[in-house]
């Protein structure tokens, strides 16, 4: 963005900093750079995160962005969560303070609040009113997350009327394809309750050709458009994973018990069936409605067993003469995709565990993707290529999953960070898809190798939903969607009912629907806030786990810059903290143009660097823990 011309109007969105202050951001259309102006507290007291405005902004001496004269244009947030606050007999509501910066005062209605209560309030006309007050000993932090993103805990009773109405329609087979009898297995994590995927494989048959059946529910059959619960689906538009708490996209009356493919239920589905070569292309797919029944309910640690050591466990005894021929998909699978190159999306996560008694976080454990992840991973990707290339070649109208080629400047970060890490890429000027395959399989096994996929990902930047087909970079794929989880995305939702559609005899479909765009939008948006609160969930539990460790030393890595300082992640962890700017040795410090380092008189600090920390305070209500260098 030219920043030559000084004072211009402008429309942006505010950006709430805890410490009191914001920012109008601003991107122009296709650019690549966005400007960020300060915004002093007086002016953003009337002011929410998330609010749509114009102002205008100034180029001071030094080169920094100041807004003012702010009017507001769109408000999309309705809701606040906040702590009752009493003065001089008056009641205000303390606003999150990642959503507001001042006191506003509160309609309480017919509900008696005091001094210290935490309510959430609804946004109308300028006004503040409670729509209701958390119960002694709820959680407060996923409340303020919830009401932060705008997610919904509820559904309505229009919508949980439309469950009972689909739960009445019996799992029938009728002119669907039978495959009850066909061996069919589910791989998920046991804690898992919306199991919305299971696959079969077929042996070879004399020309070396196995057939892969990727069988997913068919959500669309119970969730009809045009109803109140399609409605609420399509407005929470993903289920949402915060630990301890999930919000599903559908009622899990249906997302964990009527839809979920559990073991000896029959269940309607709609299934791809893949011809995979001994080459490992898939030559053929072919795509019908279904009724499955699942054979057996496998974990990942149990079918990695077999596929590393050849255990075969009780609950896949059933199905163990098949396994061999999912492991010989896989790799077939796997052989082909690593000629086009690409980079492996399973990674390491962290995950918190809860005494059972209180509630309260005990524990982090740090899980390690295995040979099953990956061998999922390779089906469930495969199924969705497979589709993307079935509705296109029939000139159908899909939300297809698209992950643009990094531009030069992205590909030259790329390349320092690299080199700031001890890894040498050499990616050139345009990073490809084998370069980037081979750099991933440099890091597997490092130490830091968490970290380093961390930066690498938000380096390569988000793929997003459009109706406009297009590569998936990451993958490498000619063409990408999502079908395999419709329980938990409204994308994966839409897809089946253009499939349905199709397979009933529709015909009047158009390319790039203009319709089908808007909802891609929409969903990019949901998806967003989703991964927000996620990560929000994450660092209040980090906070809370960590400040019984304060003073404890850790070895880190700094993955990310920031104008007040470093963002390091714990080894072996994936927690991460602030080191600030003020506390660093060797200052005073400034970013780079890229934010790749930390400047200093004496020091300079980069992205991958590795470094010694410990643990100097918490604050749970801002998912912050602050770090000290240790030298």
């Amino acid at each position: 963005m030219d920043t030559s011309v000084s004072p211009r109007t402008v429309t942006g969105r505010i950006d709430v900093h805890p410490r009191g202050f914001g920012f109008l951001t601003v991107q122009a259309p296709g650019a690549q750079e966005v400007l960020s102006a300060f915004i002093p507290p007086p002016d953003l007291n009337p002011l929410f995160a998330g609010d749509i405005v114009t102002g205008t902004v100034t180029a001071g001496a030094d080169g920094r962005w100041s807004a003012s004269g702010l009017s507001l244009v769109e408000r999309p947030r309705t809701r606040v969560y906040g702590e009752v606050v009493s003065r001089k007999g008056a009641l205000f509501l303390r606003i999150d303070r990642e959503v507001g910066n001042a006191d506003w005062v509160l309609d309480p209605g017919t509900t008696r609040v005091q001094h210290g209560d935490a309510v959430v309030a609804s946004i109308a006309d300028g006004k503040v009113v409670l729509l209701y007050k958390l119960e002694a000993g709820a959680d407060r932090s996923l409340e303020r997350i919830i009401a932060r993103h705008g997610l919904h805990k509820d559904f309505s009773p229009e919508a949980l009327e439309d469950v009972r109405r689909a739960r009445e329609v019996p799992h029938e087979v009728g002119s669907r394809r039978d495959l009850r009898d066909v061996p069919t297995v589910t791989v998920d994590a046991p804690s898992t309750r919306d199991i919305d995927d299971a696959i079969s494989v077929l042996p070879a048959g004399p020309d070396g050709a196995l057939r892969l059946l990727v069988s997913i529910a068919d959500v669309g059959e119970a969730v009809k458009e045009g109803t109140a619960l399609d409605a609420e689906a399509r407005e929470r538009a993903t289920s949402v994973y915060m630990a301890g708490r999930v919000l599903p996209m559908l009622p899990e009356s249906l997302s964990s018990d009527w839809l979920s493919l559990v073991p000896g239920a029959e269940r309607r589905c709609l299934t791809v069936e893949l011809r995979i070569d001994p080459q490992g292309r898939v030559t053929a797919a072919d795509v019908y409605e279904s009724v499955i029944r699942s054979w057996a309910r496998l974990n990942y640690d149990e079918v990695a067993a077999f596929l590393d050591r050849g255990e075969v466990s009780a609950a896949m005894a059933p199905v163990r003469d098949v396994m061999p021929w999912f492991r010989l998909a896989a790799a077939r699978l796997a052989v082909a995709r690593g000629a086009r190159g690409g980079m492996e999306f399973a990674r390491d996560e962290a995950r918190f565990t809860f005494n059972e008694a209180t509630g309260e976080v005990s524990g982090l454990v740090s899980e390690q993707p295995t040979s099953a992840h990956g061998m999922i991973e390779r089906f469930m990707v495969a199924a969705n290529e497979a589709i993307a290339t079935w509705m296109l070649a029939r000139g159908l109208p899909g939300v297809f999953r698209v992950h643009e080629q990094p531009d030069p400047q992205r590909v030259a970060d790329l390349n320092a960070f690299a080199e700031h890490s001890g890894f040498a890429a050499g990616f050139g000027r345009e990073l490809t898809p084998l370069a980037l395959a081979s750099f991933d399989r440099q890091i597997v096994g490092a130490a830091a190798e968490p970290a380093l996929r961390s930066v690498l990902r938000r380096s390569l930047g988000p793929s997003r939903y459009t109706v406009k087909p297009g590569p998936h970079f990451g993958l490498a794929a000619p063409l990408y969607l999502h079908f395999t989880s419709p329980i938990r995305r409204y994308a994966d939702l839409a897809v089946h009912r253009t499939l349905k559609g199709y397979l009933n005899g529709r015909r009047d479909y158009l390319d790039e629907d203009p319709k089908v765009e808007s909802l891609a939008v929409h969903i990019n948006g949901r998806a967003r806030a989703a991964n927000r609160a996620e990560s929000d969930r994450h660092h209040v539990l980090e906070a809370r786990w960590l400040a019984g460790h304060v003073g404890r030393e850790f070895p880190a890595r700094v993955v990310r810059v920031r104008p007040f300082g470093l963002i390091a992640q714990i080894d072996g962890m994936l927690v991460e903290g602030v080191l600030p700017a003020e506390g660093l040795p060797g200052g005073p410090f400034r970013p780079d143009a890229r934010e790749l380092s930390l400047v200093g008189k004496e020091r300079t600090f980069t992205v991958g660097m590795p470094v010694n920390v410990k643990v100097a305070s918490t604050d749970e209500s801002l998912g912050r823990v602050e770090l000290a260098l240790v030298s």
